[in-house]
């Protein structure tokens, strides 16, 4: 078995507000007060702050002089914009990780496993977690650590969480689409990187 993942407190604070705004406690356009919060966890307001800077970076939310933090009011186009990003990307990372992975895939695997019980139960949270740990994995394999940082940055759990719960975005098997994906790498694919792009840019919502 895995170790349990150790969240630090700032990553703890960051998915409490992002819950929040997902299961619409924050409104689109509504304020985020950051004493509120601390008072509400029992933290002080320095972790608060740093989540609510990072949530601002992803463009989450937005703040402005006077008016302090508020939702962004986000569109499926808001949404749509990192997935050609990401599907760059992933693309680069599958092409450089495609000799150890045609070699190994136990990496994928779990995740593969996980999501074909996620989609019997049709489990949205264990869904999103493990089609995230899926690519963060396959990332991993390409041995880039740029590459792993850029693509962390992008919080892609976070976006995909609002992909889904927000705009009902969904494939037709988590499962059976990530395990064609841990097929192509097996079969020594020429292809492997443009079909892993591929598969990013269908998990995109439309605007």
């Amino acid at each position: 078995m895995a170790p349990p993942v150790v969240h630090s407190l700032r990553e703890q604070i960051r998915e409490h507000i992002v819950e929040g705004i997902v299961s619409g406690r924050w409104k689109p356009g509504e304020r985020i007060v950051e004493r509120r919060i601390a008072t509400e966890l029992e933290v002080s307001q320095t972790p608060v702050r740093e989540a609510l800077r990072e949530l601002e970076s992803l463009r989450l939310i937005e703040s402005a002089p006077n008016k302090g933090v508020r939702v962004r009011n986000l569109t499926a186009a808001d949404l749509e914009e990192i997935y050609p990003v990401r599907a760059g990307l992933e693309q680069i990372a599958a092409e450089l990780a495609a000799p150890v992975l045609a070699e190994d895939t136990s990496r994928l695997e779990p995740e593969v496993r996980a999501l074909y019980e996620a989609d019997r139960k049709a489990d949205g949270e264990a869904q999103v977690r493990h089609t995230v740990a899926f690519h963060r994995e396959l990332v991993r394999a390409s041995g880039n650590s740029v590459l792993l940082h850029t693509w962390e940055s992008l919080g892609i759990e976070i976006w995909t969480t609002l992909s889904i719960r927000w705009l009902g975005t969904v494939q037709e098997s988590y499962a059976e689409e990530h395990q064609a994906v841990v097929d192509a790498f097996r079969r020594r694919d020429p292809r492997v990187g443009e079909l892993v792009k591929e598969h990013v840019l269908g998990c995109a919502p439309r605007a």
